[in-house]
C-alpha cells in the first residue's frame, strides 16, 4: 500500500510503527469499556464505550499499513495490533485460569497471549491480503479494508465455535446505535472501518503535503525583469487537495464529490448517537405490555460457589427465600413481582441431589397462588445424568406447574411440565473440552465437563402476558443465534433474559463489557434484556439499549423493576432470523473479489501502487 517499491524501507519503519500498532491495540481494547479509574481520555467514562476512540485506534493501524512496503510487513503489523487488542480485551481470563483454576501465573499469562495470538491470525491474513491486492483508488482501498476486516471479525466469531468477544462494533453501541437494528454489530464494525480508513488517509495526506512543503526550497521572486521579459506567477509546489481528484476531469470531480458526500452523510448519521433517526429501525416494533420483575444477585464468591459448607448452603438458603418473599409481595400488593429470575447455576446441584426437603417448600409457596396468576420463577441449574449427559439449563416454575409437581419424588423427568431451556452455545474448556486439549484442562482445578448442547431457537416461555426467552452466560454474544427465535414473528419473544455468572473473572472490566454486549443485542433485536447475574452486572435494559435499572456489582440483593415487552421485528431480526449472517459474508466477499479482479483498480506494473 506504499508508493515505495517492495524491498525499500519506509521512513519511520521498525520500532516506531511497532509502538504505533501497540498503542492502537490498547486503545481499541479500551474503547469497548474504559478500564481505568484514575485516568481517562477525553470523552471516556469508566466502564462505558467510546466509538470515536475505536475509530481512532483502527486509524492508527491503517496508518501503519499505508506505509507498509511488503505483504509480510503488513501482516506483522496487523498481528501485533490485534494481539495487543484482544489480550487487552479479555485479559481477565487470567483470573479464572490462575486465581480459580490453580494454573501457574506464567502459564495462565501464556495461555491468554496464545489465545489472542491465534485469533489475531484472522486479522493478519486480512491485512496481508489487503497489501497484496491493494488497488490504486483510495476509495477501493477503503472498501477492501473494511470488507476484509469484517470478514476477519466474522471468522473469529464463527469458526472453531467462535469467540467474538470484543468485536469493534461493540464500542459503537452508543455512537452508531441507529445502525444496530439495520446491520448489527458486524455491520457497525464495517462502517467504523470505513471511517477509520478515511481518517488515516486524511492524516497521511496532510502530513505528506506538509512534509513536502517544509522540505521544498524557497526561491525569492524577482522584483525586476529585463525589458520584454514575461514574469509568471509562481505556483505552489504542493497542491492543497484534501479530496483526491477534485481538480481532475469532470467525472473525477463528480466521483470525489459523491464520495465526500457519502462520508459526510455517514458522519451526520452519528451526530448525537443518531438520535434524529434512532427510532427508524424500531418503527415496526410495538409495546407488548409491562411486566414486573425481581432480578436476584447472590454475590457468592466463585471459590465457594460449589463448596457444600459455604457457597452451596448460601445459595440453597438465599434464593428460595427470595422467591418466597416474591410470593408474599404479590399477595399483599397489586404491584408485586410477576417474574423472579435467579442467575446461571443459582442452584449449583442437580435436582436429584437436593431431594424433597428442598423442592417441596419451594413448590408449595408457588402452588398456593391462583393458577395462571401470581409469581413465576426462572432458575439456573444443571440438569441431566451420567448416562444421558448434562446440560447447563434454566427451569421455569409457575403456580400451575408447581402444583402438579407437589408430592412427586423426582422432578427431572421429560414430562414434568416445566419450562426448560438448555444452553446452546457452550464455552470451550469450561463446558466442553476441545479435542487434544484434555492435558490443558487437567492442569486446572475447575469443575469442568462435557455438556450436551441445547437446540437452536428454543421456544419462549409464556408468562405474565409476555413471551420470555432465556439465554445463558455469553450466549448473548451471538446475536444471530438469538435471532433464530424470531423466525416466526407470531411466536417471537417479547422479553430476553440473560442468566450469567461472571464471578469467574472477579471485579474486572468483563462485567462492563458484558453489559455493553447485552445493550447491543437489545437494540439489534428491538427487545428489552433482563440480566440476572451472580456478581454483576444485574440490570434492566430497554429495547433502545438504555440501562434503566442496575444493581451495584459485588453486592447481595435484588433489583425490582418494571419492563416493557416489545412485539414486531427490526430489519436486523428479520433478515438474520432467515439467513443468519450469510448476507454479510456474501457482501464482503463480493466486494473483495470485485475490487481485486477489476484490472483498472488493481495492481499495475507488477507491484502494489496507490495514489
Amino acid at each position: 500500500m506504499s508508493r515505495r517499491p517492495p524491498g525499500r524501507h519506509a521512513r519511520g519503519s521498525g520500532w516506531a510503527w511497532f509502538l504505533l500498532c501497540v498503542l492502537g491495540g490498547l486503545l481499541q481494547a479500551s474503547s469497548m469499556a474504559w478500564p481505568l479509574t484514575g485516568w481517562s481520555l477525553p470523552g471516556t467514562t469508566v466502564g462505558q464505550p467510546n466509538g470515536w476512540w475505536q475509530i481512532v485506534s483502527l486509524a492508527l493501524l491503517v496508518l501503519a499499513l499505508q506505509y507498509a512496503t511488503r505483504v509480510g510487513q503488513a501482516a506483522w503489523r496487523g498481528w501485533v495490533f490485534s494481539t495487543v487488542w484482544l489480550s487487552g480485551t479479555f485479559w481477565w481470563l487470567f483470573i479464572s485460569l490462575h486465581t480459580y483454576g490453580g494454573l501457574q501465573a506464567w502459564l495462565a499469562v501464556l495461555a491468554v497471549l496464545a489465545l489472542a495470538g491465534l485469533l489475531s491470525l484472522y486479522y493478519a491474513v486480512a491485512v496481508g491480503l489487503l497489501c497484496a491486492w491493494a488497488p490504486v483508488s483510495r476509495t477501493a482501498q477503503g472498501l477492501m479494508f473494511a470488507s476484509l476486516w469484517t470478514l476477519a471479525e466474522l471468522s473469529r466469531g464463527h469458526w472453531f465455535t467462535g469467540f467474538p468477544w470484543g468485536a469493534g462494533g461493540y464500542a459503537q453501541v452508543d455512537l452508531m446505535a441507529a445502525w444496530a437494528p439495520w446491520v448489527g454489530v458486524y455491520g457497525m464494525g464495517f462502517l467504523s472501518a470505513v471511517l477509520a480508513y478515511c481518517l488515516a488517509s486524511l492524516l497521511s495526506g496532510v502530513w505528506r503535503r506538509v512534509t513536502v512543503w517544509m522540505q521544498s526550497p524557497v526561491t525569492p521572486p524577482s522584483t525586476r525583469a529585463a525589458a520584454g521579459a514575461r514574469i509568471s506567477t509562481p505556483t505552489p509546489r504542493v497542491q492543497a487537495r484534501l479530496v483526491p481528484g477534485l481538480t481532475d476531469s469532470w467525472p473525477g470531480a463528480l466521483r470525489s464529490l459523491a464520495l465526500f458526500a457519502v462520508v459526510v452523510a455517514l458522519l451526520a448519521s452519528l451526530w448525537g448517537g443518531g438520535s434524529a433517526w434512532r427510532g427508524w429501525g424500531h418503527r415496526e416494533t410495538a409495546n407488548a405490555g409491562e411486566m414486573r420483575v425481581w432480578l436476584l444477585q447472590g454475590n457468592i464468591a466463585q471459590d465457594q460457589k460449589f463448596e457444600p459448607g459455604t457457597g452451596v448452603a448460601q445459595a440453597l438458603d438465599w434464593y428460595p427465600k427470595q422467591i418466597n418473599e416474591a410470593v408474599q409481595a404479590a399477595r399483599s400488593s397489586a404491584t408485586g413481582p410477576q417474574l423472579v429470575v435467579a442467575p446461571e447455576t443459582a442452584i449449583p446441584l442437580l435436582p436429584g441431589q437436593l431431594g424433597p426437603e428442598f423442592w417441596q417448600p419451594l413448590l408449595g409457596h408457588l402452588a398456593q397462588q391462583p393458577a395462571g396468576t401470581g409469581v413465576s420463577a426462572l432458575l439456573g441449574l444443571p440438569l441431566g445424568s451420567l448416562e444421558q449427559g448434562y446440560t447447563n439449563s434454566v427451569w421455569g416454575l409457575s403456580s400451575g406447574s408447581a402444583g402438579r409437581l407437589q408430592g412427586q419424588t423426582r422432578l427431572d423427568t421429560p414430562d414434568n411440565g416445566l419450562y426448560r431451556y438448555d444452553k446452546h452455545h457452550l464455552v470451550p474448556f469450561g463446558e466442553f473440552i476441545p479435542p487434544l486439549f484434555r492435558w490443558f484442562t487437567d492442569l486446572m482445578k475447575i469443575p469442568l465437563g462435557d455438556f450436551n448442547r441445547g437446540a437452536l431457537g428454543q421456544p419462549a416461555w409464556a408468562v405474565a402476558g409476555q413471551r420470555v426467552a432465556a439465554n445463558i452466560c455469553y450466549e448473548d454474544l451471538f446475536g444471530e443465534e438469538l435471532a433464530a427465535s424470531f423466525r416466526e414473528p407470531s411466536g417471537a419473544p417479547t422479553v430476553l433474559v440473560n442468566l450469567s455468572n461472571i464471578a469467574w473473572f472477579g471485579d474486572s472490566v468483563a462485567i462492563d463489557q458484558h453489559l455493553q454486549i447485552s445493550r447491543l443485542r437489545a437494540i439489534e433485536l428491538g427487545r428489552p434484556m433482563l440480566r440476572a447475574t451472580n456478581t454483576g452486572a444485574t440490570a434492566v435494559i430497554d429495547h433502545e439499549g438504555t440501562v434503566t435499572h442496575q444493581l451495584q456489582r459485588l453486592t447481595t440483593g435484588r433489583l425490582e423493576a418494571t419492563v416493557q415487552g416489545r412485539s414486531g421485528l427490526t430489519p436486523y431480526a428479520r433478515w438474520t432470523s432467515q439467513w443468519g449472517l450469510m448476507p454479510l459474508w456474501v457482501a464482503c466477499l463480493g466486494l473483495v473479489l470485485l475490487i481485486a479482479t477489476a484490472r483498472h483498480l488493481g495492481r499495475r506494473g507488477g507491484r502494489t501502487r496507490r495514489r
